[in-house]
């Protein structure tokens, strides 16, 4: 994502929208990249669910010594038998359920965690926006006490001006120099940050965002966002999944739990000082299920279902506790952002203009002009942290109705 300027040696920062951002993150992130692999080996458990057992081959020689054969007591033995498990009670069928469903719970889980990563994602995009609007209404403060400074300095030259009166213009200038070294380091830490969720790692400065802090303007409603997500959620999905797991995996014990029997067949070839001879024999065999008829693990996976369940009813808990409080933000971002909007933001900007307007013609004390601009800098400050919490929120709700789309 980084182009060259013209020396070819420089990386120059080429701009990214949030949605190129949240696919960049979800194709590159490490996190995501590692996780992904589970879905390899939870489809390797499928193959292995599938498996039947492999048949048994014994082959056997006995030779005794040449007296003991000689005198027909003892012959020669050759002895090939092979021995084949038939599983009963759905064995096979029950491991392929429940691998089956392991692997929709672990597909579910990278599902979700690429909602987290997402946000996250859209939090430190959020963030990078708003250092830079801070930033520039920092260095806009600058450049206007500069400008009073340079003022300020000619008025005293010309004698106009006391000389208490610029040092404090410049003191005041100086200040607004620190604030702007200040958001520049907010504006460093928020780019590193959104680099190493990219998948970049801490490289900042090859990063630039574009675009603006969101803000919906149609309202929304509680009881959907609630409702969808209870029924969109991945995390939520998993567990429900991984329930169904839990009771497969019941079946499948119970499955174990049923005596499985070997079917057998021996040849068998002796020979002797002056005879040979071939037998047959076929062989059924079954365990007497008297001790162990897999009531432990039966028990156990039973408990764990009723586990399981108990994990999706707590979730649901969460999940309306989580919408509840997420709209409650919501709710009073937007209050605030509307209420600076409507309220504070021309008054404030009319105050400093005059006030501004005001000094240069010496009808304003320096005091006043610096209560106006820090007046006016308090303002933006609260206006432009409101609209970042006002994305934030919504970016939240989304996250926590499960939607996909930044």
């Amino acid at each position: 994502m980084c182009a060259w300027s013209v020396a070819g040696q420089v990386p120059a920062a080429v701009p990214i929208t949030i949605e190129q951002a949240v696919s960049e993150a979800v194709a590159h992130n490490l996190n995501v990249l590692a996780e992904r692999y589970n879905v390899d080996v939870a489809e390797a458990a499928v193959i292995t669910a599938g498996l039947r057992p492999n048949p048994v081959v014994t082959a056997s020689l006995m030779r005794p010594d040449q007296s003991l054969v000689d005198a027909g007591i003892s012959p020669y033995e050759q002895v090939f038998r092979t021995d084949y498990v038939l599983e009963r009670g759905g064995k096979l069928e029950r491991r392929q359920d429940q691998a089956a469903l392991s692997k929709s719970v672990v597909a579910l889980q990278i599902e979700n965690t690429i909602r987290t990563l997402r946000l996250d994602v859209q939090s430190a995009f959020t963030d990078l926006l708003l250092a830079r609007r801070n930033l520039s209404l920092a260095q806009e403060n600058l450049t206007a006490f500069d400008d009073v400074v340079r003022i300020n300095t000619e008025r005293v030259r010309t004698g106009d001006l006391s000389a208490v009166e610029l040092s404090r213009s410049r003191l005041a200038a100086l200040q607004f120099k620190n604030d702007v070294r200040q958001q520049e380091t907010r504006l460093s830490v928020a780019k590193n940050r959104l680099s190493t969720l990219l998948g970049r790692g801490p490289n900042g400065d090859a990063l630039e965002a574009t675009g603006d802090l969101r803000k919906d303007a149609q309202p929304i409603e509680y009881e959907q966002l609630r409702q969808r997500a209870l029924e969109a959620r991945p995390d939520v999905r998993a567990l429900r999944a991984d329930q169904l797991r839990s009771a497969a995996d019941a079946r499948l014990q119970m499955a174990n739990g049923t005596i499985d029997y070997t079917i057998s067949g021996e040849y068998h070839r002796q020979e002797g000082s002056e005879v040979r001879g071939n037998s047959y024999g076929v062989f059924l065999s079954a365990p007497l299920p008297i001790f162990n008829r897999n009531q432990g693990e039966i028990a156990r996976a039973q408990v764990q279902t009723k586990q399981a369940l108990a994990r999706v009813h707590a979730l649901e808990q969460d999940i309306g506790a989580e919408a509840k409080n997420a709209f409650a933000d919501y709710s009073a971002s937007r209050d605030i952002v509307e209420t600076i909007e409507t309220q504070m933001l021309a008054p404030a900007n009319d105050v400093r203009t005059t006030t501004e307007y005001s000094y240069r013609r010496g009808e304003a004390s320096f005091v006043e002009l610096l209560d106006a601009v820090r007046a006016y800098n308090d303002t933006m400050q609260s206006y432009n942290e409101a609209r970042a919490a006002y994305a934030r929120s919504l970016f939240t709700l989304d996250a926590i109705a499960g939607k996909v789309t930044p």
